[in-house]
């Protein structure tokens, strides 16, 4: 039996290194073909257009961010205890991408949304699924602050859609300075927007680091 081919994985992996580093207009098939180590062949083989290729390479990375975020705001630690973990985990993961190629990355949905979603409808309705879907994840824990008397909001959605923008901003402003400091605010500005008090020392030491 032949071995199975891995040129799927390998393209996409190469196309999602490329736009974190230059954004998708900028690429061609060949460029990303070479960075694969694969004929261009191939890449249609698997994919009709750029278009699809970015498509692949959103859904795939969004699985993958969707189980640390499944993980982080599903655990049985108190809901506002989550929210800081997520942002926490967050910050690591910039401060590792600039370890590993020097410069911060930011969020690939988000760099997307701000070069592509004027340009081709179907990565926009893509991104914008997304974020609901964030949204909606973080909604889930705010609602659970608010129960327990934690967090002030009137409307967890809309609640929830501030926390995800925050930390979008956030993020952005990370990789606008290549600083992963601008991270620092997103567990403050998150206590101010829910309404909630910062925790006690006892409970701030408590507090795992993703540091």
């Amino acid at each position: 039996m032949g071995r199975t081919s891995d040129a799927k994985e390998r393209i996409l992996s190469a196309a999602q290194t490329l736009i974190e580093l230059r954004g998708y207009s900028a690429l061609g098939v060949a460029e990303i073909c070479k960075a694969a180590g694969v004929p261009k062949g191939s890449f249609y083989y698997f994919f009709d257009s750029k278009e699809e290729l970015a498509l692949a390479v959103i859904d795939e990375h969004w699985a993958e961010e969707r189980s640390g975020w499944n993980r982080i705001l599903r655990s049985d630690d108190p809901p506002l205890q989550r929210l800081r973990q997520l942002f926490e985990a967050t910050e690591a993961d910039q401060r590792a991408g600039q370890q590993s190629c020097g410069t911060v990355s930011g969020c690939l949905f988000g760099n997307l949304t701000l070069e592509m979603s004027n340009q081709t409808e179907a990565l926009r309705e893509r991104l914008q699924q997304i974020f609901e879907a964030q949204v909606g994840m973080v909604e889930k824990v705010i609602t659970e602050a608010r129960e327990r008397g934690e967090a002030t909001v009137a409307d967890t959605h809309e609640a929830a859609r501030s926390v995800v923008a925050q930390l979008e901003g956030q993020v952005l402003f990370a990789k606008l300075y290549n600083n992963t400091q601008h991270l620092d605010a997103l567990w403050t500005n998150c206590l101010a927007l829910l309404g909630a008090t910062v925790p006690g020392r006892a409970e701030e030491d408590s507090l795992p680091s993703y540091s």
